[in-house]
């Protein structure tokens, strides 16, 4: 039987058909470079192309999830268990298979909060212990606990050459500078002198060695500080006062609060610079406000409403863009830091928070 011309379009298009329905859809790749996103209500990680917007993954995390940060890989995320100071858990994502991992287990380092990694170590706040720690993803275990006694130390600032560690202490209306010190040598007890003829004692292990310590200087700020932010050059700290609305400016060779301006950011929640140094950004979980000042002046610059609530903030490293979590209402803004306009919403579930970068080299 000889088909006309169009019985021959409809069986090839029926061919066609059914050779894209024998063939598995390709999946999508994933981009060198990832945001990552909580959402607090489906207790989720989701994964974010920043280049299009688009959601590309999502795994599961431990109830009530705060901040996230991912490993210098890009490979892990780890996810902190907040619960209002009594949890102890980081929740782990393969980020590469998009599954979750076993948790890790603080123990009696509860309330985990602020989170960094920094030297291949995860280092993090654990509020309801009033104490700071790093745990090393080589070795499955947690190598270092240090005490603050400040009451809920929140977010958590590690320098490069971990030799600094900044917190804020939202209810002692404290910042701890942590400085790594060396000191000198053990040696014996002062006074003491070996009888006449004996052998000195021999030191005790390490003794020759140059000992190493922390030692905190805690300086007050304004009431309520939680969110704070590190200039890019490394000479101030700024830290936003959640009830008396001030921002707090600490020099950070000198240690002491060079300024503390009255904003009348009441609520503030997060604190970043933006790339260059130029403008600081202040989110506001009591009316949706971003406000923004000038770095080098100290003065208010512009407000930009961007919804009823908002939260985190992540900054583009290439200072295009910022990214503000608005956990009211449920979505993600991206603010262009050229025009300082809304450019676009992201929609990744229920109250978003914790936002971070995941690179993969």
């Amino acid at each position: 039987m000889r088909l006309g011309r169009k019985e021959v379009l409809v069986s090839i298009a029926t061919l066609a058909g059914l050779i894209c329905a024998a063939v598995p859809a390709v999946a999508q790749s994933t981009p060198q470079r990832t945001l990552l996103a909580l959402s607090k209500r489906e207790h989720a990680l989701v994964i974010v192309d920043p280049a299009t917007l688009q959601v590309i993954g999502r795994a599961p995390v431990g109830p009530d999830p705060h901040e996230v940060i991912a490993s210098s890989d890009g490979k892990t995320a780890y996810v902190s268990i907040y619960g209002g100071g009594r949890y102890h858990a980081l929740s782990v994502i393969d980020l590469v298979e998009k599954k979750a991992l076993p948790d890790i287990d603080t123990g009696a380092l509860n309330g985990p909060h602020g989170l960094t990694f920094v030297g291949g170590k995860l280092w993090f706040t654990a509020e309801g212990a009033k104490a700071i720690a790093s745990y090393d993803p080589a070795t499955a275990k947690i190598d270092w606990i240090m005490g603050t006694g400040q009451n809920r130390t929140h977010m958590i600032y590690v320098t490069p050459d971990e030799k600094q560690i900044y917190t804020t202490n939202i209810s002692s209306a404290t910042v701890s500078i942590l400085e790594k010190v060396a000191l000198p040598p053990m040696g014996p007890p002062p006074g003491m002198r070996p009888p006449p003829g004996s052998q000195p004692p021999a030191p005790p292990p390490g003794g020759a060695q140059p000992r190493m310590e922390w030692n905190q200087t805690v300086i007050a700020v304004g009431k309520g500080d939680e969110g704070f932010d590190v200039s890019p050059d490394g000479r101030e700290l700024w830290t936003a006062n959640a009830q008396d609305g001030t921002l707090s400016v600490i020099d950070l060779k000198s240690l002491k609060v060079t300024a503390t301006l009255d904003a009348k950011t009441f609520g503030a929640n997060r604190l970043k610079f933006t790339p260059d140094g130029k403008l600081v950004l202040i989110s506001r979980l009591s009316d949706g406000d971003l406000a923004i000042y000038e770095a080098a002046s100290r003065k208010h610059f512009k407000t930009v409403h961007i919804g009823h609530g908002a939260a985190g903030i992540l900054m583009d490293p290439d200072g295009q863009r910022a990214f503000i979590a608005c956990s009211p209402d449920n979505y993600i803004v991206v603010l262009d830091l050229k025009t300082l306009e809304v450019t676009s919403h992201i929609d990744v579930g229920g109250e978003p928070d914790g936002l971070a970068w995941a690179s993969q080299p």
